[in-house]
């Protein structure tokens, strides 16, 4: 009974296996047919272009017959395997195999299908201008194709023919695109005759607003809204955004025309001047413009972003560098006070275009303090070195009383009311007090230029109080003077070695400079605490670098003087042979242009303080007396009418000298400078008592030697006074017993 029951159960699942396996080669032979039928069809409609629309269903109806039959007799199978999975598996991998490449098949015949469907959707789509719609399908049919070229096993030769198809359709597609965007977005630019004329752009008209929606949403299926986009950035920026930004005389229209949609145009404006726009200008003409595009062009969503903000990214990084440099950089004021004046960037950030804090324009003006401090120290060392090489001979008269307007400044712990009410305590007050002159500078004339340098110096300290930065404009009025000690000295080297005046003005600079500089850093320590606690609050670390430059200044043009005065005096053929009428006249000239030359320091007069100009005055006139006087002190042989020559020519000279100590222009008050020649000339009372000696006799000379305790002997040693006596008079007797008497 149970081999009977064996035998009926093994009989049964032969002639099933038998009839599954007729099944699938039946249904193998009907794929390949159909796979053909597909292939013919689709070549002769995407490359013969048959009319074939009957065909078409039909095969579409056999290749939907096909699938289902298919999906039965995988579900037979499946059932099967899994009833007779461990006696089966290897009678079954066959049948699994042949199955599994049925069913590729019908899955490529199926996505063929699919494409088939799509182009017609979209060809349809495309005639009815549902530009959105047709994308779509355009987008489903590329899907298609992609799947069909992932599988390798199976290489249609049609599938060459459908691609270039695809993307013929798809050129035909951003072609019509393109149509409708250059016709509901027009650019009309001005004709080169007329380019003061109207740049504009012309929005779409209302009722085609939907249309230009579908057109954009169409482009970003595709991906060639950015390129559109960037395109129109392109434009926009150099036709309308940076010209608003950089001319001041353009004015922006919006307006309504019948046929033309909505204009934005440009106009030029001749009653506006040709300065810089200021920040609220630019803010006010860029916000209509902004806020056209983006009501009008740009509020359309695409995905999770809207177009506004996708201009935004192409046009902010451009367009903010622009409004910077040529806009905010010539805004900013030169005054702290007026920074408050500048527009928020946030009146332009409204409208969706710009990520509020990530561009350079917010970092720019979140950083305003900065940018205005690096323009003032900029502008300010200009203005200094502006100064610094302009021309010296310009001058100011400054007397003890002259004193810099310093600003009246609150300390650290109030105002400067309460500290003047405070009074210091009686036994802390001392009873002598120093003059008001004690820290005057001397009467003098100094450069307007060094004047107004010093005012500038003060304005910009004054503005350190309240600029944020203050240490940077302090160190700015550091480098002003720094910038002086290196500059000055440079560039008008050639004039102060030439210019005896111009060596006497940057004396008199140098020595007012250092003088303000030693009070000037602590007037204002009290307000710059920074810089006090640094130790840098005070300018007093440069008072003797300008002094000695100063003094080092006048010393080079004194030993410029000193030499061309020796130079003078080298023409008198060292004042030997004066009986001779040639040489009498050369040295006559030469001790004559002494006095002229030292007439020639009037340029002085009024210029230097007047205990610098009669100390000038002379070391110059001692280097012509004491050359005078080593010259004669050199002679061995004086005759009687050498002597009286060169009694003459010192007389001259004695008479000529006191007249150069003329330090002011009065000459009343020059009477007393004259009178002490001797204080300033070292020489002065060796040369006069030389001019004695010249004239006198013997007995005069020794009665003015009176043993080494008269005035000769104050002025001359015993060898010298000697020596003058061997030159003038002969070997005599008498000459003898003098010179006996001089020890």
């Amino acid at each position: 009974m149970a081999s009977f029951v064996t035998e009926v159960l093994a009989s049964s699942g032969k002639l099933e296996k038998e009839d599954l396996s007729g099944k699938i080669c039946k249904l193998s032979r009907k794929v390949q047919d159909t796979k053909v039928e597909v292939c013919d069809f689709m070549k002769g409609k995407y490359k013969d272009f048959l009319p074939n629309l009957q065909d078409s269903e039909e095969l579409m109806e056999q290749v939907g017959e096909l699938s289902r039959e298919l999906d039965t007799l995988k579900n037979c199978i499946d059932t099967e395997v899994k009833q007779s999975v461990h006696t089966s598996v290897t009678e079954y991998a066959d049948l699994k195999q042949q199955l599994e490449k049925n069913t590729v098949l019908i899955t490529l015949l199926g996505h063929l299908k699919e494409f088939h469907t799509a182009m017609d959707k979209f060809t349809d789509a495309l005639t009815a201008m549902k530009y959105v719609e047709a994308a779509e399908q355009l987008k489903k049919a590329r899907d298609s194709m992609a799947f069909l070229k992932r599988w390798k096993d199976a290489q249609l030769p049609l599938l060459a023919v459908l691609n270039s198809e695809l993307n013929i359709q798809r050129e035909n597609l951003l072609y019509h695109l393109g149509l409708e965007w250059n016709r509901l977005v027009v650019w009309t630019l001005p004709t080169p005759p007329k380019v003061k004329g109207i740049s504009q752009t012309h929005d779409a008209q209302p009722e085609d607003k939907s249309r230009l929606h579908a057109v954009l949403q169409a482009l970003a299926l595709h991906g060639e809204l950015q390129f559109r986009l960037k395109l129109f950035s392109q434009a926009l920026l150099k036709y309308i955004l940076r010209p608003l930004v950089v001319y001041p005389c353009l004015s922006v229209y919006v307006t309504r025309q019948e046929g033309d949609g909505l204009v934005l145009a440009l106009q030029r404006d001749e009653h506006q001047s040709s300065d810089t726009p200021s920040p609220a200008l630019v803010y006010g003409r860029l916000q209509p413009v902004l806020k056209t595009l983006h009501s009008h062009l740009l509020h359309v969503s695409v995905g999770n972003q809207k177009l506004s903000s996708v201009l935004g990214d192409l046009i902010w990084e451009e367009l903010s560098n622009c409004i910077i440099h040529d806009c905010l950089q010539h805004s900013i004021p030169s005054n702290s006070s007026q920074l408050d004046q500048l527009l928020p960037v946030s009146n332009i950030t409204e409208n969706e275009f710009l990520r509020e804090d990530h561009t350079d324009l917010h970092k720019y003006v979140q950083n305003i303090n900065c940018h205005f401090a690096s323009k003032k120290c900029r502008d300010v060392i200009v203005a200094a070195r502006k100064l610094m090489t302009s021309k010296m001979h310009n001058t100011v008269k400054i007397c003890p009383e002259t004193k810099l307007l310093l600003p009246k400044l609150p300390g650290p712990g109030g105002d400067v009311k309460k500290q003047s009410a405070v009074k210091a305590e009686p036994g802390m007050v001392n009873a002598k007090q120093l003059s008001s002159s004690s820290m005057a500078l001397p009467a003098c004339r100094i450069s307007e230029s060094v004047q107004q340098l010093m005012g500038l110096a003060l304005d910009t300290l004054t503005e350190a109080r309240t600029a944020p930065p203050s240490g940077n404009l302090f160190f700015t009025v550091r480098n002003i003077f720094q910038l002086y000690y290196d500059v000055v000295p440079t560039y008008h080297r050639e004039n102060l070695l030439k210019f005896p005046h111009l060596a006497a003005i940057q004396h008199n600079n140098c020595m007012y400079l250092a003088h303000h500089l030693l009070t000037l850093g602590h007037h204002f320590s009290a307000r710059l605490p920074q810089m006090r606690s640094e130790g840098v609050g005070t300018f007093v670390d440069m008072v003797p670098s300008f002094r000695k430059l100063g003094v080092q200044c006048f010393l080079d043009q004194l030993n410029v003087q000193r030499t061309e005065l020796l130079d003078r005096l080298s023409t008198a053929h060292n004042l030997c042979n004066l009986d001779d009428e040639v040489n009498y006249t050369a040295a006559s000239k030469a001790v004559r242009q002494v006095g002229l030359f030292c007439r020639l320091y009037t340029v002085w007069q009024d210029v230097l303080p007047v205990s610098i100009y009669c100390k000038a005055m002379g070391t110059l006139l001692n280097t012509a007396i004491a050359e005078i006087t080593a010259k004669i002190m050199a002679l061995e042989d004086i005759s009687s009418e050498e002597g009286e020559h060169l009694h003459t020519l010192c007389q001259t000279l004695l008479q000529d000298a006191p007249r150069v100590f003329t330090p002011l222009t009065e000459e009343k008050k020059n009477l007393k400078y004259q009178e002490e020649v001797a204080l300033y000339v070292k020489k002065w009372g060796m040369f006069k008592e030389l001019a004695v000696v010249l004239k006198a006799n013997l007995q005069e000379i020794v009665d003015r030697w009176a043993d080494g305790k008269g005035p000769l002997a104050v002025e001359f040693s015993g060898s010298e006074v000697k020596s003058l006596v061997r030159a003038l008079f002969q070997n005599t007797e008498r000459r003898a017993v003098a010179l006996t008497k001089i020890k």
